[in-house]
């Protein structure tokens, strides 16, 4: 005989719970059948009579003449959950056509990022969208729980940071183990047991180490993946040359950051007439990683390189990310190649694909080659010979980005942050902007994935394309209203394309508001994703869109190469999972996405921990029920402005984005630059209060 858990129902009992109702629907259940069915004992019929007081106060069923039924509204959905900041989450359902479903933060206890779970379905929110609660966890993302060790009457306790937890966990800590209160650890979650201290949040690589175990990162690669990897020959068949065509004569080039080392892409062009012949060579890391091998089922477990600031996780080992695929100068190297004609307009007239070997002439930097745009005498004389071949590219460039803008394709130029180091810690944060040799480089590789895309789909191969859904009309209907404060137009939200936004990226290019438009844009779209299906590419306005260019750190260009060099092949197209793959490396490069983002976050609140007190400028970049939130300029990362900072009374319209005056007038508007004193930071958890200067509420005051 079964008996319900002592503290709540688990996924098991619910799941039996449904079964039972959904078997007796319209029809009603007794509590004396409900507990038979059950297999309950009459000691546990209290507690049965609880669980469904409090399903009937959540209108998941309904009891009439001693009879319970379910609502009829009642789905359980199964998903990963995705949760905020501030408690609450999503379930993504696994059924990609069923919406997101809003779980509360009361009905998110216990559920960590990731996990796998099962969700109760039975209502819509406020806000129109389904709303339910989580039944309980299918797989755990992760088996261990990060969070502040904590001592309450002498008792060890966690309170955990990557779950929503109101209350600490009590722990188990053996004799050995001394953790001090305040430092990060991680405890088991079915035992919850210590397992690793990580040390003090400001303590030296505890950030790194704490990013790692968050986002279940892979450091180390298997001894398995390790042999296979050092049987790889460095020298390449005679028989293999000989199935390639020999671009070794070309002249040929790599254009990297100052840092790279895994050169996955080099460019070359010719003139023929008023066309350009443009090259783009991608490593053929398919010949070195054979599928089903131990390095292939290791790389698609990564899915993605991870790169930090101050060094890089690789997909592959070393010894092909950094020497084997990667395309060094004056070394011979296999790739596959795409040769685009290029006309006076920017128009694709051509494509050519094909297995090749090059040996590139130099590696050239975005530095180097955006002062040989520029003139750069020293630049200039020392890559005389190239000069002809990139000031021919720079114009090829420039027609591909110009046809491009005018199909509507999304052209943002967002200032990124970036780490200075020195002695091996972070001192500074500077913004990182992108020139022309990195535009270069972007329009040639959108070219090149947009013609293997379109060559695979006319051949009738399946392809993972990389897809970017229509935003919704929801978020288009806010952005129209967030721009009409600033007198920018849009049409209705319902008609709005992608040529629409690109026009106000231009309209607002160079003043004030721009970066604020930027960031508004950018979080009414949707994110990017792969699927076997194609869907087209909102930001990119293109129909047909893949990912080919850089297979040392993306699975899925990896797997594009296999199916383009079966079609060159004339061979059937391999039989693989597609929709299986497209969302484990969509997981794998949010996940990787998240970490970098995480880490840079942490570090550049660390490097703010020295400037509590000090006055900064900042953009109001959202208005929420509880207060502004600032994004500071000069370092990238946004603080909570509490209203009651403002001295004098206010009316808040956060759907309207306003803060406004009791007579009416405006105080506080999105895109506002003002003043901010940080009053707290929090490193760990990426959290900043700020607060008025004093003389800024002391005039507000006098003017209020």
């Amino acid at each position: 005989m079964t008996s319900i858990p002592k503290k709540k129902p688990d996924l098991q009992f619910y799941r039996r719970l449904l079964s039972v109702f959904n078997q007796n629907r319209g029809q009603g259940v007794s509590l004396t059948r409900l507990s038979r069915e059950l297999g309950l004992g009459s000691k546990d019929r209290p507690y049965l009579r609880q669980v469904l007081l409090q399903l009937e106060r959540e209108k998941v069923i309904m009891r009439l003449k001693r009879r319970y039924f379910l609502n009829p509204r009642v789905r359980v959905v199964q998903g990963r959950f995705t949760t905020s900041s501030k408690g609450y989450g999503f379930v993504i359902p696994k059924n990609k056509k069923r919406s997101d479903v809003f779980i509360p933060a009361r009905f998110a206890q216990g559920i960590v990022e990731g996990d796998v779970v099962e969700a109760m379905v039975w209502r819509r929110g406020s806000r129109g969208r389904p709303e339910g609660k989580i039944l309980g966890i299918v797989e755990r993302k992760r088996s261990r729980l990060i969070g502040e060790f904590q001592l309450r009457g002498g008792q060890p306790f966690i309170q955990p940071v990557d779950m929503v937890a109101k209350e600490p966990w009590p722990i188990k800590v053996s004799r050995g183990e001394k953790p001090q209160e305040g430092m990060l650890i991680t405890v088991d979650r079915e035992t919850r047991e210590l397992q690793e201290i990580f040390g003090f949040p400001d303590d030296p690589g505890v950030d790194r180490r704490v990013i790692i175990e968050r986002y279940s990162l892979r450091t180390s690669f298997p001894r398995s993946v390790r042999a296979e990897v050092a049987k790889i020959p460095a020298a390449v068949s005679s028989a293999e040359l000989k199935k390639r065509r020999d671009l070794r004569h070309w002249m040929t080039v790599t254009i990297d950051g100052e840092t790279a080392r895994d050169f996955d892409d080099a460019v070359s062009l010719k003139r023929d007439k008023h066309d350009y012949l443009l090259g783009v060579h991608i490593a053929d890391v398919s010949y070195y990683v054979p599928l089903g091998s131990e390095l292939d089922k290791e790389a698609y477990q990564r899915g993605t390189s991870v790169y930090f600031s101050e060094e890089v996780l690789p997909m592959l080992p070393e010894r092909l990310s950094n020497w084997l695929c990667s395309l060094r100068p004056q070394e011979d190297k296999l790739t596959l190649s795409v040769i685009l004609r290029i006309d006076s307009q920017g128009r694709i007239k051509e494509a050519d694909f094909f297995p090749s070997i090059i040996r590139t002439a130099a590696r050239l930097t975005y530095n180097s080659v955006y002062k040989i745009f520029q003139g750069d005498p020293e630049e200039t004389q020392k890559y005389k010979t190239l000069r002809p071949m990139l000031m021919d590219m720079r114009q090829c460039a420039r027609l591909l980005r110009k046809a491009r803008l005018a199909e509507g394709s999304l052209d943002f130029d967002l200032i990124e942050p970036e780490l200075i180091y020195e002695q091996g810690g972070p001192v500074a944060v500077i913004g990182f902007e992108t020139n022309e040799a990195h535009h270069l480089i972007e329009d040639f590789m959108l070219a090149a994935n947009e013609a293997v895309a379109t060559f695979l789909t006319q051949k009738k191969y399946p392809l993972l394309y990389r897809v970017h859904p229509s935003p919704s009309v929801e978020s288009m209907d806010k952005l129209k209203k967030i721009l009409a404060h600033l007198n920018i137009s849009l049409p209705p939200a319902k008609r709005i394309r992608s040529q629409d936004l690109q026009r106000v990226l231009e309209e607002v290019k160079g003043r004030p508001e721009e970066k604020f438009v930027q960031v508004q844009i950018l979080r009414s779209l949707k994110l990017a994703v792969y699927s076997e299906q194609n869907r087209g590419h909102f930001g990119l306005a293109k129909d047909l869109y893949t990912h080919f260019t850089s297979p040392i750190r993306r699975y899925p260009d990896l797997v594009v190469h296999r199916f383009l060099k079966r079609a060159l092949a004339h061979q059937p197209p391999l039989p693989l999972p597609l929709s299986e793959i497209a969302d484990h490396c969509s997981e794998k490069e949010r996940r990787a996405e998240e970490a970098e983002r995480d880490l840079l976050r942490w570090r550049i609140f660390r490097l703010l921990k020295d400037k509590l007190g000090e006055e900064i400028e900042g953009m109001i970049v959202d208005i929420t029920p509880d207060g502004l939130i600032v994004e500071l300029n000069e370092y990238f990362v946004d603080g909570f402005l509490p209203y009651e900072e403002i001295p004098h009374p206010v009316r808040v319209r956060w759907k309207e984005k306003a803060v406004l005056r009791r007579q009416g007038s405006p105080v506080y508007e999105l895109g506002d630059i003002i003043k901010v004193v940080i009053a707290l930071v929090d490193p760990f958890r990426q959290k900043m209060v700020l607060a008025l200067p004093l003389k800024e509420k002391k005039r507000k005051h006098k003017n209020g």
